[in-house]
């Protein structure tokens, strides 16, 4: 058993509420005792070499493992989002809990006037929270699976006369980014399970490679009448609906994906206003953990992501590309 000063680490207590989290976040030594009961739930264990044999330093908040390697003192923030971080965690837990339950996101403004930090600041960590809420599953989708596709980008409407007259085509897509989303219907004592992701074309060879890495085959997938689906009538039960004629016809429909896209779009132009295309696919994977989770209650959706720090790491260089720059 590990203590913690005097605190053991044997019991996990999570608020219910956002008021609550903060009251109770505000102890350091309680952020502390989360923090180890999440990630280490049967001890501490050195996240260098992974031994049990190590000792608490209660005045430095730290541990000294006694396995001689170069970091033998390590935190609990060590090999998480939070790593190199001066932010404390009573700040970190905060910002957590407010984009893990706001339906509509919380834009980096918000959250630095919230928590007490600049807009930059709020910023990095608000990206560092989304890495933490890719879920990494290999698990294909399947029984009854909606696929569609939709364009992110700046509205034509805010664009000036001189420059809609230059850019905007047609339907209106040109710059935009492609996002390609594939929706798997609720069963009997599930939800609706979401994935999003950034394509570069609609064309045939990439709707297909998606289908085929996201969908078990012999599933039954709904459509609309994209050309670029046809070839995988042989694999899956293709049923296509024709949105010039109807928006549902029986169980062949489209829109459990479409509501998705609701939300989202309503997010990034609600709340974020302007997405960089290179920063997109975050906020994906942002909308995609609310979507996945709406089933859990706040405790529940914000303990998962707080589970999912661990081995998750970007540099504010890395975050802007210009990791590679000399």
């Amino acid at each position: 058993m590990c203590y913690i000063g005097r605190m053991k680490t044997t019991e996990l207590t999570t608020p219910t509420t956002l008021v609550e989290a903060i009251r109770y976040f505000s102890d350091p030594d309680i952020c502390l005792k989360f923090m180890v009961a999440l990630r280490w739930p049967t001890g501490v264990e050195c996240p260098q070499c992974g031994s049990d044999k190590v000792t608490f330093l209660a005045n430095a908040r730290l541990w000294k493992c006694h396995t001689k390697h170069p970091r033998q003192k390590f935190s609990v923030k060590v090999g998480t989002i939070f790593e190199d971080s001066p932010i404390t965690l009573d700040k970190w837990l905060a910002a957590i809990w407010m984009i893990a339950n706001d339906k509509n996101g919380v834009s980096s403004y918000e959250i630095g006037r919230e928590i007490g930090v600049t807009q930059k600041t709020a910023w990095f960590m608000l990206h560092r929270i989304r890495l933490a809420m890719q879920t990494g599953t290999f698990k294909k989708l399947s029984g009854q699976v909606e696929s569609d596709e939709t364009y992110i980008g700046g509205k034509a409407r805010n664009m000036h006369k001189w420059k809609k007259a230059n850019s905007i085509k047609g339907r209106g897509t040109a710059g935009k980014a492609i996002v390609m989303g594939i929706l798997e219907r609720h069963g009997k004592d599930a939800v609706s399970r979401v994935r999003a992701k950034v394509i570069h074309s609609t064309a045939a060879p990439t709707i297909e490679k998606e289908i085929r890495g996201a969908v078990e085959p012999n599933s039954q997938l709904f459509t609309d009448e994209l050309s670029s689906y046809a070839g995988l009538d042989k694999e899956y039960t293709h049923r296509v609906i024709n949105h010039m004629e109807a928006y549902v016809k029986g169980n062949v429909h489209t829109n459990g994906i479409e509501n998705f896209w609701s939300l989202l779009k309503r997010t990034i132009r609600g709340t974020y206003v302007s997405v960089e295309p290179f920063h997109l696919f975050r906020y994906l994977d942002e909308q995609s953990f609310r979507f996945n989770k709406r089933d859990n209650d706040n405790a529940g959706r914000f303990t998962e992501v707080v589970g999912g720090v661990v081995g998750k790491r970007i540099t504010y260089k890395k975050l802007t590309g210009k990791d590679d720059v000399n």
